[in-house]
């Protein structure tokens, strides 16, 4: 098999299927949608799959806005995920508009591969992975069950084959105190207010005594309902980050206790909940390797791998079932980050789609090494299960 020429077949395919990819990446850009409520943007991408052949199964794992897309019936199955939550407010300013729409044109033109050497590819759409994490629970619900590799592109200011990202995990906290009249009864009221600020500042004064990577951040989501009032409610969310599993489970008891304090000090009585733990991302060197010599083959100048991860992400919880990469495809200045309106710009503009069209071209290449080398795949595999033994997410050989 002439790999080069496939790879030359597929570079082809994603240049024949341009506009159409900027056009479905601009309308899900002009439509956000926030977590789980991605009902356009899920159909939008499940039919353009389902119109270039592929069987779409939509609501997987009792998720209605997540769907998978499946080409081929062989082995090797390269999964390639798909996103396409927005943020509140700032809408598409991490560019999920481009990871969604880059997967897509990466699995339309991979089927030229899947076609003529085997294989399979299968598009995973994952909702809500700024906010509760649908890979979470498509993971825990054997989403990813028969997949052999993993890949997903996120757009942002450099170009990168290997990126890791901190476990994460969600906290919200409720206070309930007790409401009266703020001047004329201060006495006989519980100020719930009070416990979530003295909450709120022990654990800016955590913040001195936790490791170098770990972050912890969070916003007052309600305070009270007036001025003349003790506040009897308020509510907070916040996250807690770390570089490993263990260390996130240390912290995490840590930044409990500065709530519990605060509950003591008050009187105010204190619920809490933690959800959406976001496992540690582990990128797979090999994989990023075939990655990054095709990003490279389309002229961009790619980064060496991150050494320590700096924001979060649910491809965590992929990444210790298969074999996973997450690279960086840049599309913005360095002075314009993601989670910004600049940002979200950028992920509507010419560079914008630059980066969509260079990020298919760089996947679908890299299923072509996948499903043409067996080689290619069993170095993958094998560094995986050496870095995951059995009982701790390995598996066996392909």
């Amino acid at each position: 098999m002439d790999i080069e020429k496939l790879k030359a077949t597929v570079i082809g395919e994603v240049d024949v299927l341009r506009s159409e990819l900027v056009d479905l990446s601009l309308r899900i850009h002009q439509n956000p949608e926030v977590a789980f409520e991605e009902v356009k943007a899920s159909a939008w991408l499940a039919e353009y799959l389902e119109q270039k052949g592929f069987d779409v199964e939509r609501g997987i794992c009792q998720l209605p806005t997540a769907f998978r897309a499946t080409y081929g019936s062989g082995k090797p199955l390269i999964a390639l995920l798909a996103e396409y939550d927005a943020l509140p407010d700032i809408g598409h300013a991490c560019g999920h508009n481009i990871i969604g729409t880059s997967s897509v044109g990466a699995a339309t033109a991979a089927r030229k591969a899947v076609d003529a050497v085997g294989g399979s590819v299968v598009v995973v759409g994952t909702p809500a992975e700024e906010a509760y994490g649908g890979k979470v629970f498509l993971a825990e619900r054997g989403a990813f069950q028969n997949v052999d590799a993993a890949m997903i592109v996120h757009p942002h200011v450099v170009d990168r084959a290997s990126t890791r990202a901190l476990a994460l995990i969600r906290l919200e906290v409720e206070f309930y105190g007790k409401a009266v009249h703020a001047s004329s009864d201060p006495q006989r009221g519980v100020n719930a207010l009070e416990a979530m600020i003295q909450a709120y500042n022990g654990i800016n004064s955590l913040r001195q005594h936790i490791p170098e990577r770990a972050r912890i951040h969070g916003i007052i989501t309600h305070g009270g309902e007036a001025a003349n009032i003790v506040p009897a409610y308020t509510a907070g969310e916040f996250l807690v980050r770390a570089e490993s599993e263990a260390e996130l489970n240390e912290l995490k008891e840590r930044v409990l206790n500065c709530f519990k304090a605060a509950s003591l000090a008050t009187g105010a009585r204190l619920e809490h909940r933690w959800f959406s733990y976001y496992a540690p991302l582990k990128p797979n060197a090999a994989l990023a390797e075939l990655f990054s010599k095709n990003l490279e083959r389309l002229g961009r100048t790619v980064l060496p791998p991150m050494r320590r991860g700096l924001g979060s992400s649910d491809v965590g919880n992929v990444s210790v079932l298969v074999p996973t990469i997450h690279p960086a495809v840049a599309i913005a200045p360095r002075d314009i980050t993601p989670h910004t309106p600049g940002f979200a710009e950028a992920a509507a503009s010419e560079a914008g789609h630059r980066g969509l069209v260079d990020g298919a071209k760089a996947m679908a290449m890299t299923v072509v090494d996948l499903i043409a080398q067996p080689e290619a795949m069993q170095k993958v595999n094998e560094e995986f299960v050496s870095e995951n033994p059995a009982g701790q997410g390995g598996r066996s050989a392909v």
